[in-house]
């Protein structure tokens, strides 16, 4: 008798929990089904279109005192982090920019094993290490710089985006 008590107890008690799971797993899969379905459909109608990139210009632009702004370089008032006391002119050549002074320094020691007068200047308003390559007091020969530099690296991206700074 005990036997038929326990085998009775034990086969509603798994009537009743694999009923109610069938019906609400079934009304979650429905659910889920139409949405990934939806989701497929409206994935399908959307079509990525090309991106035209405009190309970077250098230009001159008037400001409101009508006085023209040269904006091929940048002007920031840096100190030197290190390197070569003097080297540093009006006019450089910036190959390389950090928020780190290590990943900078380790530039820096790259360029000096290739030849260049590198250094590390900091600018104390951003807190951003510049790496410079070359130094000059006019800006035609520090720009002509530049151009060599992005010549003699032409499969190096970071540093065809060299860049003119001017130490005010």
């Amino acid at each position: 008798m005990k036997k038929f008590i326990v085998f009775g107890l034990s086969l509603c008690f798994a009537l009743s929990f694999s009923s109610c799971k069938t019906s609400k797993e079934s009304a979650y899969k429905t659910a889920y089904d139409q949405a990934k379905q939806q989701e497929l459909v409206q994935g399908e109608s959307q079509v990525a279109e090309p991106i035209e990139i405009a190309p970077v210009t250098t230009s001159t632009s008037n400001t409101s005192n009508n006085a023209p702004v040269d904006m091929s370089y940048r002007e920031e008032k840096v100190v030197l982090a290190s390197g070569e006391q003097g080297v540093l002119k009006a006019f450089s050549v910036v190959c390389g920019s950090f928020a780190s002074k290590t990943n900078a320094d380790a530039l820096k020691a790259m360029l000096v094993g290739e030849g260049y007068s590198a250094l590390v200047v900091q600018n104390p308003a951003t807190g951003m290490y510049r790496v410079v390559c070359a130094s000059y007091d006019d800006k035609a020969r520090a720009a002509e710089a530049r151009d060599q530099f992005k010549a003699s690296h032409p499969t190096d991206a970071d540093f065809q985006k060299s860049w003119l700074l001017y130490n005010k």
